[in-house]
Protein backbone atom coordinates (compact mmCIF):
# COMPACT_ATOMS: atom_id res chain seq x y z
CA UNK A 1 0.00 0.00 0.00
CA UNK A 2 2.77 2.40 0.95
CA UNK A 3 4.46 1.81 -2.42
CA UNK A 4 1.19 2.52 -4.21
CA UNK A 5 0.70 5.80 -2.33
CA UNK A 6 4.24 6.89 -2.99
CA UNK A 7 3.87 6.15 -6.66
CA UNK A 8 0.63 8.12 -6.93
CA UNK A 9 2.15 11.08 -5.08
CA UNK A 10 5.12 11.13 -7.39
CA UNK A 11 2.94 10.99 -10.48
CA UNK A 12 0.59 13.75 -9.35
CA UNK A 13 3.49 16.08 -8.51
CA UNK A 14 4.90 16.00 -12.05
CA UNK A 15 4.28 19.25 -13.97
CA UNK A 16 2.79 18.88 -17.48
CA UNK A 17 5.29 19.68 -20.18
CA UNK A 18 4.55 22.67 -22.34
CA UNK A 19 4.50 21.99 -26.08
CA UNK A 20 7.48 23.41 -27.85
CA UNK A 21 6.75 26.47 -29.97
CA UNK A 22 7.67 25.84 -33.58
CA UNK A 23 9.93 28.57 -34.90
CA UNK A 24 8.87 29.93 -38.29
CA UNK A 25 11.28 30.15 -41.16
CA UNK A 26 11.90 33.55 -42.70
CA UNK A 27 9.64 32.69 -45.64
CA UNK A 28 6.85 31.47 -43.36
CA UNK A 29 7.05 34.61 -41.21
CA UNK A 30 6.95 36.82 -44.28
CA UNK A 31 3.86 35.02 -45.58
CA UNK A 32 2.20 35.31 -42.17
CA UNK A 33 2.81 39.06 -42.07
CA UNK A 34 1.46 39.42 -45.61
CA UNK A 35 -1.75 37.61 -44.72
CA UNK A 36 -2.24 39.62 -41.53
CA UNK A 37 -1.48 42.89 -43.30
CA UNK A 38 -3.87 42.01 -46.13
CA UNK A 39 -6.71 41.40 -43.67
CA UNK A 40 -6.07 44.59 -41.70
CA UNK A 41 -5.62 46.81 -44.78
CA UNK A 42 -8.91 45.51 -46.18
CA UNK A 43 -10.71 46.15 -42.89
CA UNK A 44 -9.15 49.44 -41.81
CA UNK A 45 -7.31 50.84 -44.82
CA UNK A 46 -3.69 51.91 -44.97
CA UNK A 47 -3.99 54.87 -42.60
CA UNK A 48 -6.04 52.95 -40.06
CA UNK A 49 -3.53 50.11 -39.78
CA UNK A 50 -0.40 50.39 -37.65
CA UNK A 51 2.84 48.44 -37.52
CA UNK A 52 2.14 47.81 -33.84
CA UNK A 53 -1.16 46.11 -34.68
CA UNK A 54 0.39 44.01 -37.44
CA UNK A 55 3.18 42.88 -35.11
CA UNK A 56 0.77 42.12 -32.27
CA UNK A 57 -1.45 39.98 -34.51
CA UNK A 58 1.63 38.04 -35.64
CA UNK A 59 2.95 37.65 -32.10
CA UNK A 60 6.24 39.36 -32.93
CA UNK A 61 7.95 42.64 -32.16
CA UNK A 62 7.83 45.69 -34.46
CA UNK A 63 11.44 45.25 -35.64
CA UNK A 64 10.46 41.92 -37.25
CA UNK A 65 8.00 43.74 -39.52
CA UNK A 66 10.66 46.31 -40.42
CA UNK A 67 13.17 43.54 -41.04
CA UNK A 68 10.94 41.88 -43.64
CA UNK A 69 9.33 44.88 -45.33
CA UNK A 70 11.05 48.05 -44.16
CA UNK A 71 7.81 49.28 -42.60
CA UNK A 72 4.09 49.48 -43.22
CA UNK A 73 4.54 51.10 -46.63
CA UNK A 74 6.66 48.22 -47.88
CA UNK A 75 4.22 45.62 -46.64
CA UNK A 76 1.30 47.46 -48.23
CA UNK A 77 3.11 47.76 -51.55
CA UNK A 78 3.75 44.01 -51.69
CA UNK A 79 0.12 43.23 -50.80
CA UNK A 80 -1.18 45.59 -53.52
CA UNK A 81 1.24 44.23 -56.10
CA UNK A 82 0.19 40.64 -55.41
CA UNK A 83 -3.51 41.46 -55.67
CA UNK A 84 -3.04 43.46 -58.86
CA UNK A 85 -1.14 40.60 -60.45
CA UNK A 86 -3.71 38.03 -59.33
CA UNK A 87 -6.63 40.00 -60.80
CA UNK A 88 -4.80 40.99 -63.97
CA UNK A 89 -3.71 37.40 -64.63
CA UNK A 90 -7.25 36.17 -64.06
CA UNK A 91 -8.86 38.62 -66.46
CA UNK A 92 -6.24 38.45 -69.21
CA UNK A 93 -6.11 34.67 -68.90
CA UNK A 94 -9.82 34.57 -69.72
CA UNK A 95 -9.29 36.46 -72.98
CA UNK A 96 -8.48 33.46 -75.13
CA UNK A 97 -9.99 32.24 -78.40
CA UNK A 98 -13.72 32.46 -78.83
CA UNK A 99 -16.61 34.60 -79.99
CA UNK A 100 -16.15 38.26 -78.91
CA UNK A 101 -19.33 38.15 -76.85
CA UNK A 102 -18.14 35.03 -75.06
CA UNK A 103 -14.80 36.71 -74.38
CA UNK A 104 -16.68 39.57 -72.75
CA UNK A 105 -18.62 37.09 -70.65
CA UNK A 106 -15.41 35.40 -69.51
CA UNK A 107 -13.79 38.73 -68.61
CA UNK A 108 -16.83 39.71 -66.55
CA UNK A 109 -16.79 36.35 -64.79
CA UNK A 110 -13.05 36.66 -64.10
CA UNK A 111 -13.56 39.93 -62.24
CA UNK A 112 -16.62 38.68 -60.35
CA UNK A 113 -14.80 35.43 -59.49
CA UNK A 114 -11.94 37.45 -58.04
CA UNK A 115 -14.29 39.63 -55.99
CA UNK A 116 -16.03 36.53 -54.65
CA UNK A 117 -12.88 34.57 -53.84
CA UNK A 118 -10.50 37.38 -52.86
CA UNK A 119 -12.86 39.91 -51.29
CA UNK A 120 -10.19 41.41 -49.02
CA UNK A 121 -7.86 41.87 -51.96
CA UNK A 122 -10.49 43.70 -53.99
CA UNK A 123 -11.34 45.96 -51.04
CA UNK A 124 -7.68 46.95 -50.89
CA UNK A 125 -7.43 47.59 -54.63
CA UNK A 126 -10.44 49.89 -54.79
CA UNK A 127 -8.95 52.16 -52.14
CA UNK A 128 -6.58 54.92 -53.25
CA UNK A 129 -3.02 53.64 -52.92
CA UNK A 130 -0.88 55.99 -50.77
CA UNK A 131 2.43 54.49 -51.85
CA UNK A 132 2.31 53.02 -55.33
CA UNK A 133 0.56 55.99 -56.93
CA UNK A 134 0.04 55.55 -60.68
CA UNK A 135 1.25 51.95 -60.76
CA UNK A 136 -0.69 50.82 -57.73
CA UNK A 137 -4.06 52.45 -58.12
CA UNK A 138 -7.19 50.66 -59.20
CA UNK A 139 -7.43 53.05 -62.17
CA UNK A 140 -4.01 51.89 -63.34
CA UNK A 141 -5.06 48.26 -63.03
CA UNK A 142 -8.18 48.91 -65.09
CA UNK A 143 -6.04 50.60 -67.71
CA UNK A 144 -3.76 47.54 -67.86
CA UNK A 145 -6.74 45.25 -68.39
CA UNK A 146 -8.23 47.60 -71.00
CA UNK A 147 -4.98 47.43 -72.95
CA UNK A 148 -5.44 43.66 -73.23
CA UNK A 149 -9.00 44.18 -74.50
CA UNK A 150 -7.94 46.74 -77.13
CA UNK A 151 -6.48 44.14 -79.47
CA UNK A 152 -9.65 42.05 -79.41
CA UNK A 153 -11.87 45.06 -80.04
CA UNK A 154 -9.53 46.37 -82.73
CA UNK A 155 -9.85 43.14 -84.72
CA UNK A 156 -13.61 43.11 -84.28
CA UNK A 157 -13.92 46.75 -85.34
CA UNK A 158 -11.84 46.15 -88.43
CA UNK A 159 -13.88 43.13 -89.50
CA UNK A 160 -17.09 45.16 -89.16
CA UNK A 161 -15.77 48.21 -90.99
CA UNK A 162 -15.47 50.40 -87.88
CA UNK A 163 -12.50 52.61 -87.10
CA UNK A 164 -10.02 50.44 -85.13
CA UNK A 165 -8.46 53.62 -83.69
CA UNK A 166 -11.52 53.88 -81.46
CA UNK A 167 -10.80 50.49 -79.86
CA UNK A 168 -8.90 52.00 -76.87
CA UNK A 169 -11.85 54.26 -76.05
CA UNK A 170 -14.32 51.39 -76.12
CA UNK A 171 -11.93 49.14 -74.20
CA UNK A 172 -11.71 51.68 -71.37
CA UNK A 173 -15.50 52.10 -71.37
CA UNK A 174 -16.20 48.37 -71.28
CA UNK A 175 -13.64 47.49 -68.62
CA UNK A 176 -14.59 50.52 -66.52
CA UNK A 177 -18.25 49.52 -66.64
CA UNK A 178 -17.49 46.01 -65.46
CA UNK A 179 -15.11 47.23 -62.74
CA UNK A 180 -17.50 49.81 -61.31
CA UNK A 181 -20.32 47.27 -61.31
CA UNK A 182 -17.97 44.93 -59.48
CA UNK A 183 -17.39 47.56 -56.80
CA UNK A 184 -21.13 47.85 -56.30
CA UNK A 185 -21.64 44.06 -56.25
CA UNK A 186 -18.83 43.71 -53.70
CA UNK A 187 -21.22 44.62 -50.90
CA UNK A 188 -24.71 43.85 -52.20
CA UNK A 189 -23.94 40.42 -53.76
CA UNK A 190 -27.31 40.47 -55.52
CA UNK A 191 -28.34 39.40 -58.06
CA UNK A 192 -26.29 36.22 -58.43
CA UNK A 193 -22.92 36.33 -60.18
CA UNK A 194 -24.07 34.72 -63.42
CA UNK A 195 -26.99 37.12 -63.67
CA UNK A 196 -24.74 40.11 -63.10
CA UNK A 197 -22.41 38.87 -65.85
CA UNK A 198 -25.32 38.33 -68.23
CA UNK A 199 -26.69 41.84 -67.74
CA UNK A 200 -23.25 43.42 -68.09
CA UNK A 201 -22.70 41.67 -71.39
CA UNK A 202 -26.26 42.49 -72.45
CA UNK A 203 -25.59 46.21 -72.05
CA UNK A 204 -22.13 46.06 -73.56
CA UNK A 205 -23.14 43.95 -76.54
CA UNK A 206 -26.50 45.46 -77.49
CA UNK A 207 -26.33 48.96 -76.09
CA UNK A 208 -29.37 50.51 -74.45
CA UNK A 209 -31.27 50.57 -77.74
CA UNK A 210 -31.04 46.83 -78.34
CA UNK A 211 -31.27 45.42 -74.81
CA UNK A 212 -32.68 41.93 -74.49
CA UNK A 213 -35.37 41.74 -71.77
CA UNK A 214 -33.97 38.45 -70.44
CA UNK A 215 -30.31 38.12 -71.48
CA UNK A 216 -28.76 34.66 -71.59
CA UNK A 217 -25.12 33.65 -71.43
CA UNK A 218 -23.82 31.93 -74.55
CA UNK A 219 -20.57 30.53 -73.12
CA UNK A 220 -19.95 27.45 -71.01
CA UNK A 221 -20.10 29.41 -67.74
CA UNK A 222 -23.63 29.37 -66.31
CA UNK A 223 -22.92 30.07 -62.66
Amino acid sequence: MMDDVATDSSTSSEKPRRPRRTRMTGAERRQQLLEIGRTLFAEKGFEGTSVEEIAAKAGVSKPVVYEHFGGKEGLYAVVVDREMRRLLDGVTGSLTAGHPRELLEEAAFALLDYIEEYTDGFRILVRDSPVAQSTGSFASLISDIATQVEDILGREFKSRGFDPKLAPLYAQALVGMVALTGQWWLDVRRPKKAEVAAHLVNLAWHGLDGLEPRPRLMGHRKA
